[in-house]
């Protein structure tokens, strides 16, 4: 019991804590009883012990812990849009200087919120994270990757679409994909769990939310059957974001701003053809069979509130469509 004890009322550095995804670990951790101190750039809207201050300047944060003992780092911190600049400064550097302070602090752990899609990296931003997640198994702290499938709110943009009476959005047949999406309370529990839970110690964790699977035309029958308006779906040939992602490369030869647009382009284009599973490197295929399940909240339970009213999305740069 005494261990026990110990496990629940951990001295936590959390950084990310403003984010969607970074709100509900602070939740988690605080319900689970450890105590919880939030390193961020702006602290508005956040109760607690905050300090403030930019990760990205060397030496702020080691300024920040002020020699005090912490257990562990927990970092929801991530790129806003995935651009190749800011995700090698986020996604990277800013971790760097994360891992330095904790290890001259003499902190144990390092639990790192990442993406199930660096697993198959083909993006600046994919390769970013996938550096940081080596540099961190490497430092010799006790580390838990969690890298989760896909969020809610990115997965629910279409709904004014659809109450507007316009079509569905769908790249190809709308089956080209699928996930296992993890709702934000879920999700933080799960990470929250990486400071007790042995099963999740220096490991790397790929989580969904309650299965089956859903493709997107999956999601788009279910917003249409829960507002009751006709279905109508428009097919996106996945040829069309090649032409645009070709044509905005060959202007990003000349031009930084056409550059960073080509990218953003392409991100686009993975998410509209790379499924959101546990990659199958034997198969060579996505395997919702592989991919974990955490939580009770399915993304359609989510729907159903979302078309209800009783909670909002703000999507902010995580929108698909």
């Amino acid at each position: 019991m005494e261990e026990l004890a110990e496990r629940s009322g951990q001295r936590v550095l959390l950084l990310g804590a403003t984010g969607t995804i970074g709100r509900a670990v602070l939740g988690a951790l605080r319900e689970a009883g450890h105590k919880v101190v939030c390193f961020v750039r702006d602290g508005a809207g956040l109760d607690g012990e905050v300090r403030v201050g930019d990760v990205s300047v060397p030496g702020a944060l080691a300024q920040a812990i002020r020699g005090e003992r912490f257990d562990a780092v927990v970092s929801c911190m991530a790129s806003r849009t995935g651009a190749p600049e800011d995700a090698w400064a986020v996604d990277y550097a800013a971790h760097m200087e994360v891992l330095a302070a904790a290890q001259a602090a003499g902190i144990g752990r390092f639990v790192l919120l990442s993406a199930i899609c660096v697993q198959r990296p083909k993006l600046e931003f994919q390769r970013a994270k996938m550096a940081f997640e080596e540099a961190l198994a490497g430092s010799g702290l006790g580390y838990s990757i969690v890298r989760p499938t896909a969020y809610f709110k990115s997965l629910s943009g279409q709904l004014d679409r659809v109450r507007a009476g316009k079509p569905f959005l769908l790249f190809g047949d709308g089956r080209l994909t699928a996930c296992k999406p993890i709702s934000d309370g879920d999700l933080g529990r799960f990470i929250a769990g990486c400071l007790v839970e042995p099963d999740r110690f220096d490991r790397v964790l790929p989580i969904g939310g309650p299965g089956p699977a859903v493709a997107p035309v999956e999601m788009g029958e279910r917003l249409f059957e829960l507002t009751g308006e006709t279905p109508r779906f428009k097919h996106v040939p996945v040829g069309m974001m090649d032409a645009i992602v070709g044509g905005l490369s060959l202007a990003g030869r000349v031009s930084g701003r056409m550059r960073a647009k080509a990218e953003l382009a392409r991100i686009g284009r993975y998410y509209a053809t790379e499924s959101m599973l546990v990659w199958d490197e034997g198969a060579g295929r996505y395997s919702a069979e592989q991919t974990p399940e955490f939580g009770e909240e399915t993304l359609f339970d989510f729907y159903e509130r979302l078309v209800r009213g009783e909670v909002s999305v703000d999507r902010g740069d995580h929108a698909v469509f």
